[in-house]
């Protein structure tokens, strides 16, 4: 297990080092400095250097957790309390080396750094970009948000203009960020066994497959997205939801929507979970409005102490003013578009951009309501896979869709008990994600590097998923992990009785 650690750990070590070539940072950062920064930062040959460290970084990152995955699989049944601590483990030794790292593989993190700023000055970041600041605190933050109000509820804000409060230095304020995303982290270290546990799955794999991914190190940490924080505050949500009733799991779905709006989607499985086992229609329907209460309740009253209020419900649509090749809704509208266009439909641009990414979001909102209405009540590990369900909806048809928006689905759909090969993919697409993350605006043009690292991920995707050695690898884990549980529900005595009674009691 030491190797593996070690190995994890001198991954993340290589990204954080090869980041500081290619990542954005503000003019007065320090290690600008350093002679050899300057040269490698100013030449092509410099940065694609910086990006195969980088891409090194990840792959022993990979190679660490597929190690991990596979000793996790292989321990003898029994005890897993002892397994989850070791990934829980894993995960810190491979999440420190990023703490004191600028943002990496995007720039959100000087966007919040930015509008903490703004709000510490008490300047409405729901009604003005970070234009309104000159200095470094605006120097690395992507032009495409430079004019446009944040869509991020008041927590961050407010977490942010505190910061402000105490240093103006950009870099310390991305560290006060970044620790925000490794309480996620740890909501999910928390929430992610008892998750897995209702649903069936061992914990200590859902553990390794949620918390150490490189997926997870790369886009989550690495990348310092307030999704992470959102991501656990729902899982976390959903446990409260369950252990201490829906009150306090309507709270805490609140907070998550005060992160990020979507996070507050989680309360219909606190609403469902809560409710006796086939519960109706006319039951389901109070349940749900009593839980949406106290969420709603919970974010627009963060936003009068905060002292934000609720401009975020008119900026929900300035992540919209991009396009983003991963949104299945922008894909085949703009396809269409390009096909009207090479038809000569005479259509106006965008136009049917615009009405498939209309059609979308009706879509979502009528799958989430019949799911609402149709999924079992009164099963903890139902409810599992209905958080798992709507968020995975909402990717789906989302108008804008970023690598790290599967953060939101991943800790709930590791829990659940998948096909061989629904497992197979979810490890593959884990590493995947995490290779592919460095491809991003901030390596400031460097088209050859991005060329270069697109070849190489292509070929080391290639390796993972069709090499026979490696997919066999990746099937391995997966049957292992297939055949522990058939084991453990073979000894295990029914619980149903028993989850039927705590649900009532709840109701």
């Amino acid at each position: 297990m030491s190797s593996t650690l070690v190995r994890g750990a001198l991954g993340s070590v290589l990204v954080s080092v090869g980041g500081l070539v290619g990542s954005a940072m503000p003019s007065t950062a320090r290690v600008l400095r350093l002679p050899l920064l300057i040269v490698l930062r100013d030449s092509e040959t410099g940065r694609m250097a910086a990006l195969a460290v980088v891409l090194l970084g990840l792959a022993l990152l990979a190679q660490a957790w597929l190690r991990l995955l596979r000793e996790v699989t292989s321990a003898a049944t029994g005890d897993r309390t002892a397994l989850v601590d070791r990934v829980r483990l894993a995960a810190l030794a491979w999440t420190s080396p990023l703490l004191l790292a600028p943002p990496l593989f995007s720039r959100d993190g000087w966007s919040y750094a930015a509008q903490g700023m703004l709000q510490h000055w008490g300047i409405s970041p729901y009604r003005h970009g970070p234009w309104l600041l000159d200095g470094p605190i605006v120097d690395a933050v992507d032009p495409r948000w430079l004019h446009t109000p944040t869509p991020y509820g008041p927590v961050p804000l407010a977490l942010g203009g505190a910061i402000s409060g105490i240093t103006g230095n950009p870099w310390i304020l991305v560290i006060g960020y970044r620790v925000l995303a490794l309480v996620g982290l740890g909501l999910l270290a928390w929430a992610v066994p008892r998750l897995a546990t209702w649903a069936g799955r061992d914990p200590a794999f859902a553990s390794a497959l949620v918390l150490a991914s490189p997926f997870m190190v790369a886009n989550g940490v690495a990348g310092l997205h307030n999704d992470l924080l959102m991501a656990g505050l729902m899982a976390a949500a959903l446990v409260v939801g369950v252990e201490r009733g829906w009150v306090w799991g309507a709270v805490l779905g609140g907070l998550a929507a005060a992160v990020k709006a979507p996070g507050g989607l989680v309360c219909v499985a606190i609403a469902l979970v809560s409710l006796p086992v086939a519960a109706s229609l006319v039951v389901r329907f109070r349940r749900l409005a009593a839980v949406a209460a106290v969420s709603l309740g919970t974010l627009f009253g963060l936003g009068v102490v905060a002292g934000t209020g609720s401009g975020w419900i008119g900026a929900l649509s300035v992540p919209g003013t991009i396009n983003t090749p991963l949104s299945l809704a922008t894909l085949g509208g703009g396809t269409l578009d390009w096909i009207a266009g090479v038809l000569h439909l005479g259509l106006a641009p965008a136009t049917m951009l615009g009405l498939v990414r209309g059609g979308a979001t009706m879509l979502m909102f009528v799958v989430v309501g019949a799911m609402a209405l149709r999924r079992p009540s009164g099963d903890r590990g139902a409810a599992v896979a209905t958080a798992a369900g709507i968020l995975g909806v909402l990717v789906l048809t989302s108008p804008v869709v970023h690598l790290w928006y599967l953060l939101w689905v991943l800790p709930f759909v590791a829990c659940l008990r998948l096909s061989r090969a629904a497992l197979s993919g979810l490890v593959a697409a884990s590493v995947v994600g995490g290779l592919v993350a460095p491809m991003d605006s901030s390596l400031h043009g460097a088209y050859y590097a991005i060329v270069l690292g697109s070849v190489l991920i292509a070929v080391l995707a290639g390796l993972l998923l069709w090499t026979p050695l490696a997919r066999g690898r990746v099937e391995q884990i997966a049957r292992r992990v297939g055949q522990a549980e058939a084991r453990e529900t073979d000894d295990a005595p029914s619980c149903s009785a028993s989850i039927e009674a705590t649900a009532a009691d709840q109701g």
